[in-house]
């Protein structure tokens, strides 16, 4: 490829973590105003917003959902044209497709009642036309930038269907990514590596609902207070911290209402938070070490995304040798998982005996801005569009 790359921004998407997604959008928008970036849009239902709807979508407050287009966008813009009015609607373009014939549908059974095959029949049509648009379009790139944070993003899928179409993107690849995501994959794979974690325990919906007392019993052994994790999802979200056995059971409802898996980790306590940003492929870089700090009861998700609930202490007041331990442990990590081109590293510190304990690796972190990963690069002398720029040419490194 020669001449300034083509990029694509993926971002949104159907996990909790949409809005966070939409937020660090903005900020690598803002960044790269320089360069030639088209967003799209994914939905919280799946469906795709075209360039222009994705622009005015970003330009909204957070949380406010984007109104109908003018007509005028849908047939003024060549890349908006492609996708018609399908995906510049809010329910991508079902409106060109003709209803169900109900005649046949079996009408005393509520599962094939004409509203439900209707329902079923959009949604087949919706699901057709999103993949072939989406792949139309892909093909006009070259290089995606999938800002998506959670399942459906971050977990390996969209990179999978990036790699079979030979697409570069930055980030991790499959197997990275979905061992990132899934938070007792993670733990399986830091532990073959040696590196120290804190004590945790899985529990499944079925084990939970089909033997509770075995389940209790596993979890008592790892001590009070414990925190109650969602395997597969970030933002702190579905995170419960239980001072004891009492708060247990919601606990675990929480997470399981986001997953059907969940991790049950014994809590640091006094632990610093402390976390390194990754930058590169085969020779990877390690950031300044920063840390948060935080008055909640741990680090949750509006302390992460709210103004003034969290302090971002970078770098981190620490002694030398534990910031270099955390760097080496964080490049330990990232390749751990054959991660590549960005990932950041928690860890927690106990000060009193000195332990460093592995937290977790995030294959596509925050830019949001409250978002620890730009502030770590930025104290390293790395500015926001330098980084971006960075991580652009690193997914166009042959792999």
């Amino acid at each position: 490829m020669t001449g300034t790359p083509r990029v694509l921004l993926l971002c949104g998407g159907r996990s909790a973590e949409h809005e966070v997604s939409l937020a660090s959008a903005r900020a690598v928008m803002a960044a790269a105003a320089e360069l030639p970036v088209t967003p799209i849009v994914i939905g919280k239902d799946g469906s795709l917003l075209g360039p222009a709807a994705s622009r005015r979508a970003l330009a909204l407050a957070p949380g406010q959902a984007p109104t109908e287009p003018a007509a005028e966008t849908r047939s003024g813009d060549a890349r908006a044209d492609r996708w018609g009015d399908a995906h510049d609607g809010p329910r991508g373009d079902l409106q060109t497709h003709q209803p169900h014939d109900s005649q046949a549908d079996e009408r005393d059974d509520p599962r094939t009642s004409p509203q439900a095959n209707l329902q079923a029949n959009l949604q087949a049509n919706l699901q057709a036309n999103l993949q072939a648009n989406l792949q139309a379009t892909l093909r006009g790139f070259d290089v995606v930038f999938p800002l998506l944070h959670g399942p459906y993003g971050e977990d390996g899928r969209v990179q999978g269907l990036l790699d079979v179409m030979g697409i570069p993107y930055v980030g991790s690849g499959v197997l990275a990514s979905a061992v990132g995501m899934d938070k007792l994959a993670m733990k399986a794979a830091f532990a073959a590596h040696g590196l120290p974690q804190v004590a945790y325990e899985p529990v499944t919906s079925r084990g939970w609902r089909t033997a509770p007392e075995e389940v209790r019993a596993r979890l008592g052994r790892l001590g009070y207070p414990l925190f109650v994790k969602p395997a597969n999802l970030g933002s702190s979200i579905g995170i419960s911290r239980v001072a004891d056995a009492a708060g247990l059971e919601e606990a675990l409802a929480t997470a399981l209402a986001h997953d059907r898996r969940v991790i049950v980790e014994a809590a640091a306590v006094g632990a610093r938070e402390l976390e390194v940003a990754v930058l590169g492929n085969d020779a990877p870089a390690a950031s300044p070490v920063g840390e948060v700090k935080y008055a909640s009861a741990f680090y949750d998700y509006e302390a992460k995304y709210s103004d003034g609930l969290a302090e971002l202490c970078v770098p981190a007041d620490v002694p030398e040798a534990v910031a270099a331990a955390c760097r080496e442990a964080a490049l330990r990590a990232f390749t751990a998982i054959d991660a590549r081109g960005l990932a950041r590293v928690d860890f927690f510190y106990l000060p009193d005996s000195g332990a460093l304990l592995l937290n977790e690796i995030n294959t596509m972190p925050g830019f949001t801005p409250h978002s620890m990963y730009p502030r770590l690069w930025a104290q390293a002398g790395v500015a926001f569009p330098e980084l971006v720029g960075r991580l652009l040419t690193l997914a166009l490194e042959p792999g």
